[in-house]
Order: C-alpha cells, then structure tokens, then sequence
C-alpha cells in the first residue's frame, strides 16, 4: 500500500484523477512546519530585542553586536554612547546592543 498513489490505478496503468486536493494538504502542512520552526521563533527574538533596546538605561553594561564590552554614559533616539575603558568612549546605534550584562562585569574584565 502506497501513500501517494493508489494499488489499483498503479497496476492498470491509468492516470488517478482528484490528486488537487490531497496536494494542497501537503502544501498548507509545509507552510505550518515552516511557519512553526522557522517565522514563529524569528518574530519572537525580534520582540525580545526590541524590548530589551527600549529598556536601556544609562549605567547599563552592554555587550555590542561587533563584542564590545562597554558601560552607557550617554544615550539619545538612535544611538548611545558606550564607555569601554575611561577615557575611551564609541557612539553605537541602539539596535547593535547585543545583550545587557549583569552589574560589575566590566570589573572582572
């Protein structure tokens, strides 16, 4: 027994009419799979890195996309000034903030 083609319409030869139906159950399951691993979990990261730029604070220690370890001293619309050592400060856009590190990090660095 097959799935996809019927016993009787394989041995005669004949061509199995009503084949739409079941092809397009196959293609609205690959689209949930597809929607399910791949755009559910992708929007959801985007969500949490969204709200994680917009709870940035000054005094927050931040890892940048590009492996920054630095401190915010200054922040505007679009981009924050990060601290990494005194002295030395970076202008980076808000959304190439990475991750916000627990307080005292930059100590053990």
């Amino acid at each position: 027994m097959n799935f996809f083609i019927a016993d009787a319409a394989a041995q005669s030869g004949q061509s199995q009419g009503g084949g739409g139906f079941e092809f397009l159950i196959m293609i609205a399951i690959f689209f949930a799979i597809m929607y399910f691993l791949i755009i559910r979990p992708q929007t959801k990261r985007a969500k949490e890195h969204k709200a994680m730029v917009e709870s940035l604070a000054k005094g927050d220690e931040v890892i940048t996309n590009g492996g920054l370890l630095g401190r915010i001293v200054e922040m505007d619309d679009n981009f924050i000034r990060v601290e990494l050592a005194e002295g030395v400060q970076v202008s980076v856009q808000r959304t190439a903030i990475a991750t916000v590190m627990p307080k005292g990090t930059m100590k053990g660095a």
